[in-house]
C-alpha cells in the first residue's frame, strides 16, 4: 500500500484503540487529531492520511492515534494522555515527536507533562491550555447540537468556525454532501470528548514541559480564541511561537507551508 499505510488497533486497558501508520522513516511521529475523532475514529483512514501527509512519510514512521473505542463518562484529556502513553508502550514506541492538533494538542500537553520520556519534540497547533469564553461558547453550542443529534448544524457550524471566508466561498456548495456523510450511530463519544475540551486546564503545569516546543495559532481562530497560542508559549520555556495571519482553526489544512514549518522545527538540531 502507498507509503506502507496500514490500519491497526492496540489494546489499552479494557478497550481497543484504533490507529493508523504510514511511512518508513527511522524516527517516529505521533499525530493526535482533534474533536472530530468523537464522530469518527481513524479506522480505515490509513491510505487517505498517507496521501495527505506524505511529506512526513519521507523521514518518519507516522502514527495517528484515535481515543480508545469505549470512553468512560468524565474521561479527561489527562486520562487520554495516559492511554496514549500506554498505546505507545504496547507498540514498542519508546520516544517520538508529537504533533497535537486542537483537542489533540490538549492531550499532547499532558503527554509532555506526565510522560516526558516519551516526547522528543512537541508541536501544539490551534489548541488551548485552559478554558476560555470562546471555547465554552463554541463547544457548548456543539454539545447542545449533539444532544439533539443535529448532525447537519453541527457539521456546518464546525466548518463555518474553522475555515477562512476565502476557503468557505469555494466549498460551501459541498455542505449538502458533507451532512449526508459520516453521521455516527451515537453521539455519546463526541459528547464525552467535547466535555473534556471545556474542562481541560493544564495551564499551571505547562512549565513542566521541558522538550523543545513549537506553538502554532491563527489570529482568526473562532474555536479556541486568538490568544490561546501565545498564552501557551509564554508558559513553556523551550518554546517558539508562530501565528498565521488571516487564518483560523483549520490553518493546518489551509496554510500551504504548515507541514514544511512543522518538519523544519522537528529537524532542528538540539543544542
Amino acid at each position: 500500500m502507498f507509503n506502507h499505510a496500514r490500519n491497526g488497533s492496540v489494546r489499552v486497558g479494557n478497550s481497543e484503540m484504533d490507529y493508523i501508520s504510514f511511512g518508513n522513516g527511522n524516527k517516529n511521529l505521533i499525530m493526535l487529531p482533534g474533536l472530530g475523532d468523537g464522530l469518527r475514529t481513524v479506522k480505515g483512514m490509513a491510505l487517505a492520511f498517507s496521501v495527505m501527509y506524505r511529506r512526513y512519510a519521507k523521514k518518519y514512521t507516522v502514527y495517528v492515534f484515535s481515543r480508545k473505542n469505549h470512553l468512560p463518562e468524565g474521561y479527561s484529556t489527562r486520562e487520554m494522555a495516559k492511554d496514549h502513553a500506554e498505546a505507545m508502550t504496547a507498540l514498542g514506541i519508546s520516544k517520538a515527536d508529537i504533533l497535537g492538533i486542537s483537542q489533540g494538542g490538549m492531550i499532547a500537553q499532558y503527554l509532555a507533562i506526565d510522560h516526558p520520556d516519551f516526547v522528543n519534540r512537541l508541536v501544539l497547533a490551534v489548541t488551548s491550555a485552559k478554558p476560555n469564553e470562546t471555547i465554552e461558547n463554541v463547544v457548548g453550542a456543539w454539545i447542545e447540537m449533539a444532544i439533539q443529534e443535529n448532525y447537519k448544524d453541527l457539521m456546518i457550524d464546525t466548518a463555518e468556525k474553522s475555515y477562512s471566508e476565502r476557503y468557505l466561498k469555494k466549498y460551501r456548495r459541498l455542505y449538502p454532501l458533507l451532512v449526508r456523510m459520516g453521521k455516527p450511530k451515537s453521539f455519546k463519544r463526541f459528547l464525552i470528548q467535547a466535555a473534556s475540551c471545556t474542562s481541560h486546564n493544564a495551564y499551571e503545569e505547562l512549565n513542566k514541559i521541558i522538550c523543545p516546543t513549537l506553538v502554532i495559532g491563527g489570529d482568526c481562530d473562532k474555536i479556541v480564541g486568538t490568544t490561546s497560542a501565545s498564552t501557551i508559549a509564554d508558559k513553556i520555556e523551550e518554546s517558539e511561537l508562530f501565528i498565521y495571519n488571516g487564518l483560523g482553526h483549520a490553518l493546518y489544512e489551509e496554510a500551504k507551508d504548515f507541514s514544511e514549518r512543522v518538519l523544519n522545527f522537528l529537524s532542528t538540531p538540539d543544542e
